[in-house]
């Protein structure tokens, strides 16, 4: 006999439709909760904690439900002297949090709050010669900074001030023979760095570069018989692959070949009907995370009139995005 993937099953009583009143309680009361200890052992990645819930709930309408004043606030404290952001006050600046911060300040129009050309000069300042972008000043390189500092800097229409052919050059020296894309070159194919690499791409508009059927067929894979996606093979299916994959499947015009049905039906399985909020599986404790990526793959995947569109590349709100003068690539 052959070995089986592995999978999980899906309860005969899961949820089998969008709770979004509870989602939207849930995280409107996760940034009240300051004292809980789940809330203060996050501090870490406290901003993009904040662009997760944030867009999240735009993209279920949702919005006015958070504190734009006390957002802004946050956001503007946590800018370095380095131009960067961190995760929270007095932590150290990283291109993923700078970006986050970004996303935030562009869903609600106020860029101006910040110094903007401070954080253009700390993105810039994080480039190396071969192209590649480390994620803060200790100097890790991964594939994931690359996409982080160009989508940064697309959404602050600055694209100008960084080696752009260096940088897609970089991103296309870690394509793997499968089609797909690793976190550095000869690194493995995984749906996350892939997600990464084409959102440089496709805001580059250099989507040319990818083996569309091969790296579809890949991605494609990634389903497993419980509908869910996982992150690469012989892993096990998770929420948040429903966005990695499927934004992938959305870029290269592939997102009809996996099995909509099936996917939506896992996504849906993955709520919690008590607290509200989704999992990683079925069965799971939900957080935010997860919730912004189960509420974005079923945007992508076109679930009712209830969840507005979501932009592929950057994981908002289409709306926000469709205001930028550089849209990125779709094919």
């Amino acid at each position: 006999m052959g070995t089986q993937l592995k999978d999980v099953k899906i309860p005969a009583d899961a949820v089998k439709s969008l709770l979004l009143e509870k989602h939207a309680e849930y995280i409107a009361a996760y940034g009240n909760k300051k004292d809980d200890y789940e809330y203060c052992i996050t501090e870490y990645l406290r901003m993009s904690g904040v662009y997760w819930g944030l867009t999240a709930m735009d993209l279920m309408g949702k919005i006015d439900m958070m504190n734009k004043e006390e957002i802004i606030e946050f956001v503007k404290s946590c800018q370095r002297e380095d131009g960067g952001f961190g995760a929270s006050v007095d932590h150290d600046s990283s291109l993923l949090y700078t970006l986050s911060a970004i996303q935030i300040l562009v869903i609600y129009n106020c860029l101006e709050v910040i110094d903007v050309e401070n954080a253009v000069k700390y993105i810039v300042s994080l480039q190396k010669e071969d192209g590649s972008f480390a994620g803060d000043i200790w100097g890790e390189i991964d594939t994931r900074f690359s996409f982080c500092a160009i989508a940064a800097l697309c959404l602050v229409e600055r694209l100008d001030v960084v080696h752009v052919d260096k940088a897609v050059d970089y991103v296309v020296s870690c394509m793997n023979f499968d089609g797909g894309f690793g976190c550095r070159p000869g690194s493995e194919s995984h749906s996350g760095q892939i997600y990464c690499c084409l959102g440089v791409l496709a805001i580059t508009h250099r989507l040319y570069h990818v083996n569309v059927d091969m790296l579809g067929w890949w991605l494609c894979e990634r389903q497993l018989s419980s509908g869910g996606l996982n992150g690469r093979p012989e892993k096990l299916p998770d929420v948040c692959y429903s966005w990695w994959v499927l934004a992938s499947l959305k870029i290269i015009g592939k997102i009809h070949w996996i099995n909509k049905e099936k996917l939506v039906e896992f996504i849906l399985a993955c709520q919690d009907d008590e607290t509200g909020g989704f999992a990683d599986r079925p069965g799971d404790m939900a957080d935010p995370f997860h919730t912004l990526f189960g509420i974005a793959g079923l945007s992508l995947l076109d679930y009712g009139s209830d969840v507005k569109e979501v932009n592929p590349v950057f994981c908002m709100p289409e709306y926000v995005i469709k205001k930028l003068k550089n849209k990125p690539e779709i094919l």
